[in-house]
């Protein structure tokens, strides 16, 4: 579980999250929906301890992301936006680096990797060199080194950005299966359509502050609008960034 109390974090005079507040479950899809800028990525890095906050507090298991930075870094597993991977080492390679950083090695790291593959469809290229991957094979590696240790929150970045529709509707699946097995799912997101799909829950994120939280019919009754689309444009109060 991931709870998040008026947290703040500033960049110079840019307030990029400015007193957000919200509670992710463990078996629930969460969303952090907003236009670009809007300070979601920047609260998934405080919670995933790339980032201290100014003020305010992250806990994910009940432990302190600034003050247990180790315990939570075990704790989850997290695909960052654009995530690189390394060209010179195949798929299965890639993955495995990562599971031997988790201290998972022998045959239960081999079990898992296959596990991985076969789940995110990858066994056609696992042993491949990651040089020359495609956007959607380059995400489904990064998807299985953050996986690979079996984390009971996860956490991601606009998790589709740039894959096609072939290769976003696999992920959708692989999110929705880890709902299904009780994980915590956290993800960013500006694509309405994307989040409407998947999620139980939903925050809208405007100007780094929650606009909007609750479930999809929750938003619905909180606008009084017919949609999502135009419950979300009634709670950042504009139609930028919306797609």
């Amino acid at each position: 579980m991931i709870e998040v109390s008026n947290l703040r974090k500033s960049f110079g005079k840019v307030k990029a999250v400015d007193g957000v507040s919200f509670t992710a479950q463990d078996g629930r899809i969460t969303g952090l929906l907003g236009p670009n800028g809007a300070g979601k990525s920047t609260t998934l890095r405080v919670l995933y301890t790339a980032y201290k906050p100014d003020s305010g507090s992250a806990h994910i298991d009940k432990c302190d992301v600034t003050n247990e930075t180790l315990k939570v870094r075990k704790s989850i597993g997290v695909l960052t936006h654009r995530a690189g991977i390394y060209e010179r080492l195949t798929a299965r390679e890639n993955v495995r680096y990562f599971g031997e950083l988790h201290g998972l090695s022998g045959k239960a790291l081999n079990h898992r990797i296959n596990h991985l593959a076969s789940i995110l469809e990858m066994d056609d290229f696992i042993d491949r060199r990651a040089k020359g991957f495609s956007q959607g094979q380059r995400t489904k590696v990064a998807l299985a080194r953050a996986l690979v240790h079996n984390p009971r929150n996860v956490l991601l970045d606009e998790p589709t950005n740039g894959l096609d529709v072939m290769a976003t509707r696999g992920l959708r699946e692989v999110i929705k299966r880890l709902k299904d097995e009780g994980h915590c799912v956290l993800f960013s997101s500006h694509v309405m359509q994307e989040v409407a799909a998947l999620c139980d829950e939903i925050v809208i994120i405007a100007n780094g502050q929650v606009a909007a939280h609750g479930s999809p019919d929750q938003i619905l009754e909180q606008s009084g609008e017919a949609n999502l689309e135009d419950a979300f444009v009634q709670s950042i109060g504009s139609e930028e960034g919306l797609v």
